[in-house]
């Protein structure tokens, strides 16, 4: 999540003359709340990445009978604390979850770039998959970290295979798409969002891998007022996506969905689905 459009455009603008991919991250180490403070039971985790940095996460345990595990990756700003309201729903109705901070995020050790956070992702998911009782185990991913979690989902058949699910909450068709748009939405930087663009062009755009998740059924959320990553970029990935997959359409802006209790009745029904599938 962007936190202002004063942020938004000072990374656009250094962007222009670094192409640095640690600008896609904006870090912050407190912890605002704990679940615990929320009234939620949780633990501590802590995972070592394949280039041996420590990564902190929360595990959410289900209340109840376990129903299936959601492993959630947040969006670019803060860490897990501010990104808690998104998933604290979920336990009470019998998914635990697992949610991770990127290097550099909350109490995560390293400095956040692309392509490292992957082996973060990674890292996390495999702790995740070895902890999930055989119960379905689903990808849930918010605005960079749906972006991120499309890729890597995309790309590792392996972890295709586990996973009996994929939700992504908006997410953007490719990095120099994001750029442009944001560039082009001031005056001061509208000359700009070509520039950063190009600058911004890695090889890790979610839309260019999104059909290969299939046949994992995939569910694209995304808001027609979402001005930070407009509507259109939810249509495109829907679109190159393979079936089974559905899209939720709702009129809230970036990352909202979980405000309104229609919408989780929504994710939830798509859960439910393939969680009484493997029963």
């Amino acid at each position: 999540m962007i936190k202002t459009s004063r942020l938004l455009l000072l990374l656009i603008m250094i962007s222009l003359f670094t192409g640095c991919s640690r600008l896609l991250f904006y870090p912050y180490k407190t912890h605002v709340r704990t679940p615990k403070q929320l009234g939620l039971t949780y633990t501590d985790i802590s995972v070592i990445t394949r280039d041996g940095i420590k990564i902190h996460g929360w595990l959410l345990p289900a209340q109840g009978m376990l129903k299936g595990s959601i492993y959630f990756l947040h969006g670019n700003a803060e860490n897990v604390s501010t990104h808690i309201m998104s998933v604290e729903w979920l336990p009470e109705q019998g998914y635990q979850v697992f949610m991770i901070d990127y290097r550099g995020f909350g109490l995560s050790e390293g400095e956040p770039a692309l392509p490292d956070v992957f082996m973060d992702i990674e890292a996390g998911f495999d702790w995740l998959f070895a902890h999930s009782d055989n119960k379905p185990l689903f990808l849930l991913g918010q605005s960079l970290g749906a972006s991120l979690g499309l890729f890597f989902a995309g790309t590792q058949p392996t972890v295709k295979n586990q996973l009996a699910g994929v939700i992504s909450d908006s997410s953007f068709t490719r990095y120099n798409d994001i750029v442009r748009h944001a560039a082009s939405t001031t005056w001061l930087t509208w000359p700009l969002q070509y520039p950063a663009s190009w600058l911004m062009a890695y090889p890790y755009d979610p839309i260019d891998v999104i059909d290969r998740i299939a046949p994992t059924p995939l569910l694209i959320v995304h808001g027609t007022a979402d001005t930070i990553i407009p509507f259109e970029h939810g249509q495109r990935l829907y679109e190159k996506a393979g079936e089974p997959k559905q899209f939720l359409k709702t009129d809230g802006g970036h990352i909202q969905t979980f405000m309104r209790p229609e919408h989780r009745l929504n994710v939830l029904a798509f859960l439910n689905r393939i969680t009484t599938k493997h029963d």
